[in-house]
């Protein structure tokens, strides 16, 4: 069952309890008050009855049979209207002596005790439905005041149960009105609803089935159906821009691992050409190789990292910059020799430590590879959130300062060096993960000056070490 069929079924049904609530709760409470009014009619006749045959002095008359069948001249013509309900009246010894209407009342234990003794149950009055023929009446026995006897009085519910039977059709016809309503107004209703669901799901199907990240997505609203189509929407643009970022470090990385293949394989073929060649010759080619496969490896590994993407893995945790740094100089430092000084303030960020290790590392490599042949340490400062790394290299060409952090880029001047291109994008996208920002300027005097800067903790105080 589809989401819209059972909201239009839930609606229906609410609608349809609702309205059989409200008809039973109508219909009950007409069939009390009709009742009540037909007992008010019964009391008003009776009480002008029960005293019918007492003589001045408190003495019953004698009052014969055609007297009690006149029973409007008895009660002084006061024009009651008594025609609308039947009357009987029981003598002293319970039997029945005069009657009016058309029928005989039935007359039952206790209307000869309410006639004999004036009680039952210590009630001087009794109601019952009765049956008389094929009608229901509503009776009313009550003690005569004086003299002994009892007055019978009904009046039959033919007309009550006449109106309550049209009622019953009416609240009938409500109900299934209410019902045929709410399930059209449901429809409409669930329709609004689930329409945005319904294209949204298409949208997914057609992904699923497809493989394309281009499909249209509905437009997105302030409600939840909404806020999941924004979403949907957004999951499909990054998904698009993940696998265009796949498909370019594959484009990327075929290209840069076709120049070392190449290289090792021309080397591969000469020494299957000249299996005599000199030792001196020799040497070189191997260095050739040496150099080619570590270059290789380098990239393999690089390539790798960017494709796993295990830097999101590590718990971000509170990262002093200060001992970070000195961790990576002194790495490079016994690796290389090479000196690498260390200046810091007690900056603090959120990071996760072996990412930024790795940005910094890349950032201290590339300075001592532009800056192979120098004597001066290569410099490494923290200041308010902000690493930098200078040497005193050739400096970065103007041209390239645009694309220094470009993915699998290299500058003019360091074709000819060993190296995959990707150090510096590796630290920009460490950066940026960190929510920070890279930058690279020549440094004045010669040399080029390389970092990125990182939000701070608002708890990092600043001071010079």
């Amino acid at each position: 069952m589809s989401l819209r069929t059972k909201l239009v079924a839930a609606l229906t049904m609410l609608a349809a309890l609702a309205s059989v609530l409200i008809g039973a709760v109508s219909y009950e409470a007409t069939s009390d008050q009709l009742r009540v009014e037909v007992d008010r009619s019964l009391d008003d006749t009776a009480e002008g009855l029960v005293d019918i045959g007492r003589a001045p002095g408190g003495q019953r008359q004698n009052v014969p049979r055609s007297r009690f069948l006149d029973l409007d001249h008895d009660l002084g013509s006061e024009g009651r209207g008594y025609d609308l309900v039947s009357v009987q009246v029981l003598a002293a010894d319970g039997t029945a002596r005069a009657a009016t209407g058309t029928v005989s009342l039935p007359v039952s234990v206790d209307d000869v005790e309410i006639a004999v003794t004036g009680s039952h149950d210590g009630e001087s009055q009794l109601r019952r439905d009765v049956t008389i023929g094929d009608t229901s009446y509503r009776m009313l026995t009550a003690a005569r005041r004086s003299g002994g006897g009892a007055v019978q009085v009904a009046r039959s519910l033919a007309e009550n149960e006449r109106l309550l039977d049209t009622l019953r059709n009416r609240i009938l016809v409500a109900v299934l009105l209410s019902v045929g309503l709410a399930a059209v107004v449901g429809w409409l209703i669930a329709r609004q609803i689930t329409l945005r669901l319904v294209r949204l799901t298409a949208a997914a199907e057609e992904v699923a089935g497809t493989g394309r990240l281009d499909v249209d997505v509905p437009p997105a609203g302030r409600d939840e159906a909404g806020r999941l189509a924004q979403s949907f929407r957004a999951m499909l643009g990054a998904l698009a821009g993940s696998k265009a970022d796949q498909q370019r470090l594959i484009q990327d990385a075929g290209h840069e691992l076709r120049t070392p293949l190449t290289s090792l394989r021309t080397n591969v073929s000469v020494l299957r050409r000249h299996p005599d060649m000199s030792p001196e010759e020799m040497g070189r080619l191997l260095e050739d190789l040496d150099g080619e496969t570590r270059e290789l490896t380098d990239l393999v590994n690089e390539l790798v990292e960017l494709a796993t993407d295990r830097r999101d893995d590590e718990p971000v945790t509170d990262v002093e910059l200060g001992p970070l740094i000195e961790r990576v100089a002194e790495r490079s430092a016994r690796r290389t020799g090479r000196q690498v000084l260390c200046v810091a303030d007690a900056s603090v960020v959120p990071g996760r430590t072996q990412a930024l290790e790795r940005a910094v590392g890349n950032l201290v490599d590339n300075a001592i590879k532009f800056d192979d042949g120098g004597t001066a340490p290569i410099e490494v400062s923290v200041r308010n959130g902000r690493i930098e790394v200078s040497d005193r290299g050739p400096g970065i060409d103007p041209a390239d300062l645009e694309h220094l952090f470009d993915r699998f880029y290299r500058a003019t001047a360091a074709r000819s060096r060993p190296g995959s291109g990707l150090g510096l994008s590796i630290v920009k996208d460490v950066a940026q993960r960190h929510g920070g920002t890279v930058s690279a300027a020549n440094r004045p005097g010669g040399g080029a000056t390389i970092g990125f800067t990182l939000p701070l903790q608002p708890h990092s105080v600043n001071w010079d070490r």
